[in-house]
């Protein structure tokens, strides 16, 4: 199993509103999923500006996690997500 760290600063809801119709069915498309969402995550420790919304992803493998980010057929489900704000994507392992 390996994790993906979403950091979104949120600037349009209505595009992340799209993108949540369609990101299930996305991730699952590669054996991902989401393990947790938080609108206000808390920080523990550190400076670093928290986002308005993280996200933790799951997948079995790094292939199965670019599958998903590279996927042409998700291009359009990646730009909703991509409009939604300032998004980084993080993979951890």
């Amino acid at each position: 199993m390996i994790y993906a760290y979403v950091h979104m600063h949120l600037t349009d809801m209505t595009a992340l509103a799209a993108y949540r119709e369609k990101a299930g069915a996305a991730l699952a498309k590669h054996g991902g999923a989401v393990l947790s969402a938080a609108p206000q995550p808390t920080a523990l420790e550190g400076k670093l500006p928290l986002p308005d919304m993280a996200v933790i992803l799951s997948f079995p493998d790094k292939e199965h996690a670019l599958a998903w980010i590279d996927d042409p057929e998700l291009t359009a489900v990646h730009a909703l997500r991509q409009a939604a704000g300032d998004v980084s994507v993080i993979l951890i392992g």
